[in-house]
């Protein structure tokens, strides 16, 4: 409480915002991740994951067509928008949007771990090339246009992009776990070398000028249809998901967390973030009935087959699969991401809840404070 009583501090002394940005005390968002963030980016950098995302029912629910966004609908990242009265995130490699209130960077399929790594472990398959060094370079492109070195040797230009932005990491690190399954690579090795990756990319920004952060954990990803539909029945935790692979993204983001504890104390005047998405994915599953979700394993797009209705062959979007009629039900959309319904579930943890560290709300209420 120490740490965050003086980040407090620090932004009632710091912060000036005028009187009509109060309700709005941050002007944009840039944002980076896998595809639970890409609001587009992988249709224009051939991604190969679920190659049907161009297709409806993707988008279905609240766009009414699709966006290149992996669910039915809205994503975390654009309740997060929409919680700050800013327009959605578009893509980076969308040249033609207004960029003006932030910008998006995830791509889908993206690893922590750069491509060199897989490919010299032979397990380029259906891989992703881009990772977040790559979104850490159009990042990097964009603030050279806005001639933002650092804050060290271009302070003003630095603030005018820094200073009303928040920077949101998605989870990033799921892919380089589920690249690397069934290889002789061991799931210790991709711990140390995506935590590695991440921690290198905060520190970048933090260095760069970056002063309010979000950073996401990974997700029960034991709890998502694709892992229960391979693991053995036997491998099942108090959720009914694979054990394994739930204690494998906890044990990881128990690291990450040290980690965002030894950058605060290294930035003391920045505002870091932790955002637990693994607890927030339990307690959705463990409150289920009370928020509306009838279905928590059962995909609701895919292939009618028995238990999960997902069958890795019939891919949502593809003519052979089906949907169902009221995604709100479910939590599961495709096998491997998530309904509007959970992802507006999740972001109310984070935006509304006690699941971030230290709490959002306590940081949009003093930043509005100070206006």
């Amino acid at each position: 409480m120490t740490y965050f009583t003086t980040t407090l501090a620090t932004i009632l002394l710091l912060t000036t915002t005028t009187f009509a940005a109060q309700t709005r005390p941050f002007k944009k968002i840039y944002a980076f991740g896998d595809s639970y963030t890409d609001t587009g980016n992988t249709a224009s950098v051939g991604g190969t994951a679920f190659t049907y995302v161009s297709n409806l029912p993707y988008g279905s629910t609240f766009f009414h067509h699709p966006t290149n966004r992996y669910s039915d609908g809205r994503l975390v990242i654009d309740f997060v928008s929409e919680s700050l009265s800013l327009p959605y995130l578009p893509p980076y490699r969308n040249n033609k949007a207004d960029t003006s209130n932030g910008v998006n960077f995830a791509v889908a399929g993206s690893t922590a771990i750069p491509y060199e790594f897989f490919a010299k472990n032979n397990l380029t398959l259906d891989i992703q090339r881009q990772s977040l060094q790559t979104q850490l370079g159009w990042f990097n492109k964009m603030l050279d246009d806005k001639k933002c070195k650092s804050a060290k040797t271009t302070p003003n230009e630095c603030k005018a992009v820094f200073d009303d932005a928040l920077i949101w990491v998605g989870e990033i690190g799921a892919n380089d776990y589920a690249y690397t399954v069934g290889s002789n690579v061991q799931s210790k090795t991709i711990q140390d070398l995506s935590i590695r990756s991440v921690n290198g990319f905060l520190e970048t920004l933090l260095s760069k000028g970056a002063k309010y952060m979000v950073v996401e954990g990974l997700p029960t990803t034991g709890c998502l249809t694709l892992a229960l539909s391979l693991a053995p029945e036997s491998d099942r935790d108090d959720m009914g998901c694979v054990a394994s692979q739930n204690k494998q993204s906890y044990d990881h983001n128990t690291i990450l967390q040290t980690k965002i504890v030894d950058l605060r104390k290294k930035y003391p005047q920045n505002v870091i973030i932790y955002a637990d998405y693994w607890n927030a994915y339990r307690s959705v599953v463990k409150n289920a009935p009370k928020l509306g979700f009838k279905e928590i394993f059962k995909v609701c797009c895919g292939s009618e087959g028995a238990p999960y209705n997902f069958d890795v062959l019939v891919t949502c979007g593809s003519q052979s699969s089906t949907s169902c009629k009221d995604p709100a039900h479910y939590i599961n959309w495709d096998g491997v991401h998530l309904t509007e319904a959970m992802n507006k579930a999740v972001s109310d943890e984070f935006l509304k809840g006690e699941l971030t560290h230290p709490p959002f709300a306590s940081l949009m209420s003093s930043l509005e404070y100070s206006g």
